[in-house]
């Protein structure tokens, strides 16, 4: 009985880190789908058309 608990708990644990990865990798898409976005259509301002939608 023992073994066959450990190897469903085992599965649980694989399944619940295979889904959180997927979707980490899911949000880290989108974050780099945003910075993209944001890079190529940065507002222009005052500096000479040298505008930032972040600060670094």
């Amino acid at each position: 009985m023992v073994p066959i608990l450990l190897v469903l708990l085992l599965a649980l644990i694989l399944f619940g880190a295979g889904f959180a990865v997927k979707v980490l990798w899911w949000i880290a898409l989108a974050v780099l789908v945003l910075w993209l976005l944001g890079f190529f259509m940065r507002s222009t301002t005052a500096s000479g058309g040298r505008g930032r939608w972040y600060r670094w």
